[in-house]
C-alpha cells in the first residue's frame, strides 16, 4: 500500500526543484518515451535509504557537469505503480530496481545503474559514474 503523500512530497520534491518531469500515469510515461528521441535520464525513484543518501545526492551533483541528458525524467516506485511498471517496460534487459538510473539515447536504453550499484556507495561514486555515462552518451 502507498505510503500517504505527505511523507512522499519531499522526495518527490528532491528531483523536481532540480528540473525532473514527474510521470504518475502509464500514459505520461508513453508520451514522454515512446518517441523520444533526445538523450533521456530516467530515475525509478524510491523512499529507500540508499535512494534519500546517495541515488538523489548523485544525481543532482552529476547534473552540474559539462555534459548532461537533455530530458529528465522520473517515476516514483510503490506510489505511482502504472507509471512504474511502464517505465520498467522501456528499461529492457533489466529486473526492476529501485532506486535506478536509466540513459536513453535515439530511443534506445544505453546505459543502466542499478539498486546494487547504488547501495553502500557516496553520492561522489556515483555521480562520476554518471558523469562518464553523460560523456560517453551525451557530449554529441
Amino acid at each position: 500500500m502507498p505510503y500517504p503523500e505527505m511523507m512522499i512530497a519531499p522526495m518527490r520534491e528532491d528531483l523536481r526543484r532540480i528540473g525532473f518531469q514527474e510521470l504518475r500515469t502509464a500514459p505520461e510515461v508513453d508520451s514522454a518515451l515512446a518517441e523520444e528521441r533526445r538523450t533521456t535520464l530516467l530515475v525509478v525513484n524510491s523512499m529507500c535509504g540508499c535512494a534519500a543518501g546517495a541515488a538523489r545526492p548523485a544525481i543532482g551533483m552529476s547534473l552540474q557537469h559539462q555534459h548532461k541528458p537533455e530530458v529528465l525524467l522520473t517515476v516514483f516506485a510503490g506510489q505511482d505503480l502504472d507509471a512504474t511498471e511502464r517505465a520498467r517496460e522501456y528499461i529492457v534487459g533489466y529486473p526492476p530496481s529501485s532506486p535506478s538510473i536509466a540513459l536513453f539515447r535515439g530511443g534506445e536504453l544505453v546505459w543502466m545503474l542499478e539498486r546494487h550499484q547504488v547501495q553502500g556507495r557516496f553520492p561522489e561514486q556515483i555521480s562520476a559514474e554518471l558523469r562518464h555515462a553523460y560523456d560517453e552518451y551525451c557530449s554529441t
